[in-house]
């Protein structure tokens, strides 16, 4: 089946009005589309486990990854490994809209800081 934000598995809001819409989620891998407006950020936190790429499809986003800043551009992804100190932020003026894939699933290997 093709999925897509109107057919996705789960519809769920998150933070500050940000939103995700889950398209395969097994214990081995996590695949996402997610949403957050201008102005938006999550908590830090890190998994134990599960290595995450985020691949950024509109927007600017910057993730902070162990006490470092990194700007990351439409078109351009960034992989964050297993028990890295990380957050995604949108300090732009647009929304944010990208691709994230946890392997193994992030679900339940979440750890706020």
């Amino acid at each position: 089946m093709n999925l897509s934000k109107e057919n996705a598995l789960l519809h769920y809001t998150w933070g500050e009005h940000c939103e995700a819409w889950e398209f395969v989620e097994s214990p081995s891998l996590s695949i996402k589309q997610e949403r957050m407006p201008a102005g938006t950020s999550e908590a830090l936190h890190y998994h134990e486990k599960a290595q995450q790429f985020f691949y950024i499809l509109s927007g600017t986003a910057t993730f902070e990854i162990n006490g470092k800043s990194f700007t990351v551009k439409e078109k351009e992804g960034r992989h964050i490994d297993p028990m890295s100190r990380h957050r995604i932020l949108n300090k732009s003026f647009a929304d944010l809209e990208f691709i994230l894939v946890s392997e193994p699933s992030a679900k339940g290997d979440r750890i706020e800081v």
